[in-house]
């Protein structure tokens, strides 16, 4: 387990290396917001944003998405993988908003875990950006990264490494945190080929010393 200092360090890190760091999934509401990462399941969020802005501009309201036919909502987001069964969820999603919620996304977890294609990953988003409340979303980025830099172990499910950030890091700073690993997982620490010669946590980092041969200073 890491030592505290350590992670101090790897926060410090983050901090400095993504300062502005943000969810880049554009949205204007809370609507959208649960929509857009409802999409991005197995997608990139370039794709998505490249998606949502038509399929917002026919549906900009749960109204008009639910009453959309589900072939008309496919049809605007083919593009993205496993379009048929999000197009599914996402009317579905809309349907219930009205319905249960007055047209409105719920601001708790167990309103939003209960929407159709909505998981805790997507609710903690959720919950983070659009509602400010603290949350520690983990998606693939933060879960390598974690793991790379050994603050989880490698064998932890996406549930025991969110508990292990949730226990790591301070509340007041889940939500920028969450932001910040996965910045730099998405333009650092890449799945395939990490810049790990020019990381600053090449040292501390089990990944970029196998990937260096030894270079890293022990």
């Amino acid at each position: 387990m890491l030592r505290k200092a350590e992670i101090d360090r790897i926060e410090a890190t983050l901090e400095e290396m993504f300062p502005d760091a943000f969810c880049e999934l554009i949205h204007r509401n809370p609507f959208e917001l649960v929509v857009a990462v409802a999409l991005s399941a197995q997608a990139t969020d370039v794709l998505v944003n490249q998606v949502t802005p038509g399929l917002f501009a026919a549906y900009p309201d749960p109204a008009s998405l639910a009453a959309a036919p589900v072939e008309e909502i496919e049809d605007k987001i083919k593009r993205l993988g496993l379009y048929r069964n999000k197009a599914k969820n996402i009317k579905a999603l809309a349907a219930q908003l009205l319905a249960q919620h007055d047209g409105e996304v719920p601001m708790e977890r167990a309103g939003l875990e209960a929407l159709p294609g909505v998981g805790r990953k997507t609710a903690n988003v959720v919950l983070s950006v659009a509602f400010d409340v603290p949350a520690f979303a983990v998606d693939t980025h933060v879960e390598r990264v974690s793991k790379r830099l050994g603050i989880c172990r490698w064998k932890d499910n996406v549930t025991q490494v969110e508990a292990t950030l949730m226990r790591r890091f301070k509340r007041e700073r889940w939500s920028k945190l969450h932001h910040q690993f996965i910045f730099f997982g998405r333009y650092h620490c890449k799945a395939q080929r990490p810049n790990c010669e020019a990381c600053p946590l090449l040292d501390m980092c089990r990944e970029g010393k196998k990937r260096t041969k030894g270079l890293a200073t022990p």
